[in-house]
C-alpha cells in the first residue's frame, strides 16, 4: 500500500475523477475526506471509501466559498489530527464560444477553478507546514496549455492559472518539504465531460456520436481517459515514490499535447 494510514482530502470527490481518486487512495490505505458540494454523491463516495476498511468522511464544501474551505480543513484536522495529501480536483466549466463568455461565466469559473483552488491549497499547506511534510496535487487541464478543443477560453485561462500556481507553490513550499504537482487531463469520460459534449452538439448542430468520434480521432492513442487513468497518476504523485518530484504538470491525455 503506497498510502497506508495517510490522511487525504479530495475535493469534488462525489463523481468522476475525484471519486476515482478517493477510491484509489482508499485501496492504497489512505483515510479520505470527501470535500464535495453535492451531499448525495459526497455521502456515497465516503461510504465506498469506508467499504475498503478505511475511514471516509464527507464534508459538504462549496469551493467558491472561503468559509467552507476553512471549515472543511478545520474539521479534517479536528477529526484526524493531520493532513498528508490534498487533491484539488473540484472544477466547473461549460461549452461556450469566444463571444458567448459573460462576466458571470468568468466569475463562476474562476471562483472555483482558481480562487477556490488557491485558498484550499493555502489552508491545507498551513497545516502541512507544521509537520514539515505533505503532498499537494492540483487537477489542471491540457486546456491550460492551450489545447484548442477547450470548452471555453475562461476555463482554459483558469487552468493556466492552476499550472502557474502549482509552480510557484512548489517553489515557495519546498522549504516545508511539501511537494506540489499538477495533473493535466485531456478528454476524460466523466459527467462533466458528457455535459460539455451535449452543449457542444447543441451549439454546432452535430450528433453526440459525431462529436465523440471527432474527439477520439484527434487523440493519437484513439481513446479518451477514464477517471481511473487520472487516479493512477494521482496515486503515484501522492506516494513516496514521487518524493523528489515537485512543480511539474503532467499531461494524461493519450498524446494530445506534448508539453
Amino acid at each position: 500500500m503506497w498510502l497506508k494510514d495517510r490522511i487525504a482530502i479530495v475535493t469534488g470527490a462525489g463523481t468522476g475523477m475525484g471519486k476515482a481518486i478517493a477510491l484509489r487512495y482508499a485501496k492504497e490505505g489512505a483515510h479520505v475526506v470527501v470535500a464535495e458540494i453535492d451531499a448525495a454523491s459526497g455521502h456515497q463516495t465516503a461510504a465506498e471509501v469506508s467499504a475498503h476498511d478505511r475511514r471516509g468522511l464527507f464534508i459538504q464544501t462549496d469551493m467558491a466559498k472561503l468559509s467552507d474551505i476553512n471549515a472543511m480543513v478545520a474539521k479534517t484536522v479536528e477529526t484526524f489530527g493531520q493532513i498528508d495529501i490534498l487533491v484539488n480536483n473540484a472544477g466547473v466549466t461549460k461549452s461556450l464560444g469566444f463571444f458567448d463568455v459573460t462576466e458571470a461565466d468568468w466569475d463562476w469559473i474562476y471562483s472555483t477553478n482558481a480562487k477556490g483552488l488557491f485558498f484550499c491549497m493555502q489552508a491545507v499547506a498551513r497545516e502541512m507546514a507544521k509537520r514539515n511534510q505533505g503532498k499537494v496535487i492540483n487537477i489542471a487541464s491540457i486546456a491550460g496549455k492551450g489545447f484548442r478543443g477547450t470548452s471555453n477560453i475562461a476555463y482554459a485561462g483558469s487552468k493556466g492559472a492552476v499550472i502557474a500556481m502549482t509552480r510557484i507553490g512548489a517553489s515557495q513550499l519546498a522549504r516545508y518539504n511539501i511537494n506540489v504537482n499538477a495533473i493535466c487531463p485531456g478528454a476524460t469520460r466523466t459527467s462533466l465531460y458528457e455535459r460539455v459534449m451535449k452543449q457542444l452538439t447543441e451549439r454546432e448542430g452535430i450528433t453526440e456520436a459525431e462529436a465523440v468520434a471527432r474527439l477520439d480521432a484527434s487523440i493519437p492513442l484513439r481513446r479518451a481517459n477514464t477517471p481511473d487513468d487520472i487516479a493512477n497518476m494521482a496515486a503515484f504523485l501522492a506516494s513516496d515514490e514521487a518524493r523528489n518530484i515537485t512543480g511539474q504538470s503532467f499531461n494524461v491525455d493519450g498524446g494530445l499535447m506534448w508539453d
